[in-house]
């Protein structure tokens, strides 16, 4: 019989420390979903069709029409929520405590 080696059981990677900051994050997402709520499903929409021709516009493989329909009026109150999101983010971001800016995997 041949002897056994008892390796020593570590993790392939090592436990992650919940020692960082994550202030970074709640404020990174929720400016993301700021500019991807307000800026494109509010501010983008609402300007194409206040824009658009009787005709419409072709957009890509969409036709933008000067109606607000039902798809816009969704893609609207999708956008104002995903906002409010990134606000509640950014808020709570601000009001977590400070902890050190490290990256996850790196020692302290």
């Amino acid at each position: 019989m041949e002897s056994v080696t008892d390796l020593q059981e570590t993790p392939a990677t090592p436990p992650m420390d919940p020692g960082g900051d994550e202030r970074v994050g709640y404020q990174a997402a929720g400016v993301l979903l700021i500019v991807l709520g307000w800026f494109f499903a509010v501010l983008v929409n609402l300007l194409l069709h206040l824009t658009a021709p009787a005709a419409g516009y072709l957009f890509a493989s969409w036709r933008v029409y000067a109606h607000f329909g039902p798809y816009a009026q969704a893609a609207l109150v999708f956008g104002l929520f995903t906002g409010l999101m990134g606000v509640a983010l950014v808020v709570l971001g601000r009001r977590s405590p400070k902890g050190p800016l490290v990256l996850p995997g790196y020692p302290y």
